[in-house]
């Protein structure tokens, strides 16, 4: 629950520095103030929303650390779960042979249980006839 609320509050830390950074006058401000854009300040003074913002900015960077560090440490031990304290299944100690087929006859009826098995028949060695030798040349 502590990690949710934190990710939540980082997250509007994260985007309230965006705001204020994107609110600050750049260092190309003088080409603005050319057209018009000076006035733009007046509203904070004219040095007075450089100090604000730069002050806002401060605290919103000290949270924005602050917070990734907070996070990675609570990140370490994960966000509690619902199944947390229930322990997981065990496998099976070992699994069962599988079953043999039934020896039968030659009728395709079971044989006796007390009679073994028949071995299965080998094929016998082929013989390989000799090597045809090419007829004599002239």
């Amino acid at each position: 629950m502590l990690y949710y609320l934190l990710t939540t509050l980082y997250v509007f830390v994260c985007l309230l520095l965006l705001l204020v950074i994107l609110l600050q006058q750049g260092k190309g401000g003088d080409m603005a103030s050319a057209f018009g854009g000076g006035s733009s300040q007046t509203a904070f003074g004219a040095r007075g929303g450089a100090t604000l913002l730069s002050k806002v900015t401060a605290v919103c960077s000290v949270l924005f650390m602050l917070g990734a560090l907070a996070l990675a440490i609570i990140g370490q031990r994960g966000p509690s779960s619902v199944v947390g304290g229930t322990a997981a299944p065990r496998p099976p100690a070992s699994a069962p042979a599988p079953a043999t087929p039934a020896a039968t006859g030659g009728t395709g009826a079971p044989a006796a249980t007390g009679a073994p098995a028949a071995p299965p028949a080998t094929p016998a060695p082929v013989e390989s006839a000799p090597p045809a030798t090419p007829p004599p040349t002239k």
